[in-house]
C-alpha cells in the first residue's frame, strides 16, 4: 500500500510485469544515495536503489526540500509495514482521518524483476490508477514476516491474480467494467467492487504467463522474511541498512481500527548523508 480511498498497499489493481526467473540478485553499490530518517523511536538509515531513478531523484530532492520534517508514520501494521509521507499527517489531531495527503503529481511505476519486498525495504504507496503510478510522497518500510512454502504458494497466487486484472482492465474491451470497478473502489461500495474484480478474474484466466517467484528471493522470504503479495505491485526503490530494530519498535505499537499509532510516530527529519 489512498488518495481518495487512502493509498492502500493492497489495492488489487495491477499490471502484467513478466519477470525472468534465474535472476542473480543485485549487487550493493558503493554510490547509493544514503538517507537518514530520525524518528521519535529512533534512526533508519536507508540506501536508494540506483535501479530507480525517478523515485530515487524524487525521494531525495523531497528530503533536502525538508518535506518529510515533523510529518507522521500514521499507518502502521505489525508483521507487515510502517507507512508515512502524508503531508497532511504534519497538523494532525488525534482521531484525524489520515492517508488523503500528496503532492499534485505522481512518480512512474519503476519495476525490476530483482527489486522485491524482503524486510526492510522502502516502496512507494499509490493508488489503484492503471498505470500503478507512485505516490509523490507516501512511501512504506517493509516488515514482513517469515514466509514457508505454503504461504509464498498463495502469495504468488495472490500476484497473479492481480497482474491479470490488471492487465485486463487496461484492455479496451473492459473500459467499462474497468471504470465501473473504480468508482465502487472511490465510492467505498466494497461488495460491488469485488463483483468488478471478480469479472476481471474470470476474462483474464488462461490469457497471460504467470509469474514465479525466483529461488533466491523464496530463500530470503523464508528466512529473514517480508511481505511477497506486494511484489510487482508497488515500486521499491531502496533499502533499510541501518536501524531495522526502529522498524521493528515502530511497527509493534498500539493502533487504532485505522491503523493509525494511538500515539504520534514523528519523522523528526530526514536528509541526505551522501
Amino acid at each position: 500500500m489512498k488518495i481518495k480511498n487512502s493509498i492502500l498497499l493492497i489495492l488489487i489493481s495491477l499490471s502484467f510485469w513478466a519477470c525472468r526467473n534465474t535472476e542473480a540478485p543485485i549487487e550493493k553499490t558503493k554510490n547509493r544515495i544514503q538517507i537518514e530518517m530520525t524518528t521519535n523511536k529512533g534512526i533508519i538509515v536507508l540506501e536508494l536503489y540506483n535501479e530507480t531513478p525517478k523515485h530515487r531523484d524524487n525521494f531525495a530532492k523531497l528530503a533536502k526540500d525538508g518535506a518529510f520534517d515533523s510529518l507522521l508514520f500514521h499507518r502502521v501494521i505489525e508483521n507487515f509495514m510502517i507507512q508515512g509521507g502524508d503531508p497532511d499527517s504534519k497538523f494532525a489531531k488525534a482521531g484525524d482521518t489520515l492517508g488523503n495527503g500528496d503532492l499534485p503529481y505522481m512518480v512512474d511505476a519503476e519495476f525490476h524483476p530483482d527489486l522485491f519486498h524482503k524486510k526492510g525495504v522502502l516502496a512507494a504507496a499509490r493508488d489503484g490508477n492503471l498505470k500503478r503510478a507512485s505516490s509523490a510522497m507516501q512511501f512504506y518500510i517493509v516488515q514482513g514476516k517469515v514466509f514457508n512454502d505454503s504461504l509464498l504458494q498463495k502469495a504468488e497466487d495472490r500476484i497473479n491474480e492481480n497482474l491479470a486484472v490488471n492487465a485486463a482492465r487496461n484492455l479496451p474491451e473492459n473500459k467499462s467494467l474497468s471504470d465501473a470497478l473504480a468508482k465502487a473502489m472511490d465510492e467505498g461500495n466494497m461488495e460491488l467492487y469485488f463483483q468488478y474484480n471478480d469479472s476481471l478474474k474470470e476474462l483474464a484466466k488462461g490469457q497471460f504467463e504467470l509469474y514465479k517467484i525466483p529461488e533466491y528471493q523464496r530463500e530470503i522470504y523464508k528466512t529473514k522474511g517480508g511481505t511477497p503479495h506486494l511484489d510487482q505491485n508497488y515500486t521499491v526503490f531502496g533499502e533499510v541498512i541501518s536501524g531495522f530494530e526502529i522498524v521493528d519498535l515502530i511497527a509493534a505499537v498500539s493502533t487504532d481500527a485505522m491503523d493509525r499509532p494511538l500515539e504520534d510516530v514523528l519523522i523528526v527529519g530526514v536528509r541526505v548523508l551522501r
